[in-house]
């Protein structure tokens, strides 16, 4: 099992590609909740998730009900800038899903309320609106890795061109 980033009607297809490239990194499944605001066939797409995006586990769903009918198991936790907890407060275990709503407007309020105990935020000064989504799900994503030891995450410490003192 892995960990799940599930993305609500994202707008920008560069930080979709840069959010499925750290889900290959990480063995993490990418969800993509429609309606999108790119072509999965763009360009910016596929650039950002550079030759990572042919290896990418996802699954592409035409609303959140949908979604959540074929992901009843696992918790599922929804990231805010207005939650009252924080993403360090959680204890994040294998199999979990980790869900951001689109740039422009982030997850539906009602969503929020019916989920606010399962609400998290990255903490930011005041009355800064918000990190980037990629930013924002590679922050949240290491620190469940971290957590779980970074299990299944091997260290491929080899230089290109020379070799470190200690192997």
């Amino acid at each position: 099992m892995a960990f799940n980033i599930v993305l609500l009607e994202p707008e920008i297809p560069a930080n979709t590609g840069n959010i499925g490239r750290s889900c290959v990194s990480t063995g993490a499944h990418l969800h993509l909740i429609e309606p999108l605001g790119f072509s999965l066939e763009e360009k910016q797409l596929k650039r950002a998730g550079l030759d990572y995006w042919p290896q990418l586990q996802w699954s592409l769903y035409k609303n959140f009900e949908e979604f959540l009918e074929k992901n009843p198991a696992g918790h599922k936790y929804y990231l805010t800038t207005k939650a009252h907890k924080r993403y360090t407060d959680a204890a994040f275990r294998d199999g979990d899903y980790l869900i951001f709503g689109k740039e422009t407007a982030g997850l539906p309020e009602e969503l929020l309320v019916q989920h606010e105990e399962d609400c998290l935020r990255i903490p930011m000064v005041k009355d800064n609106r918000s990190l980037n989504l990629s930013n924002s799900a590679a922050i949240v994503l290491y620190e469940a890795l971290r957590q779980q030891d970074f299990a299944g995450l091997e260290w491929s410490g080899a230089l290109h061109r020379l070799q470190w003192k200690k192997q």
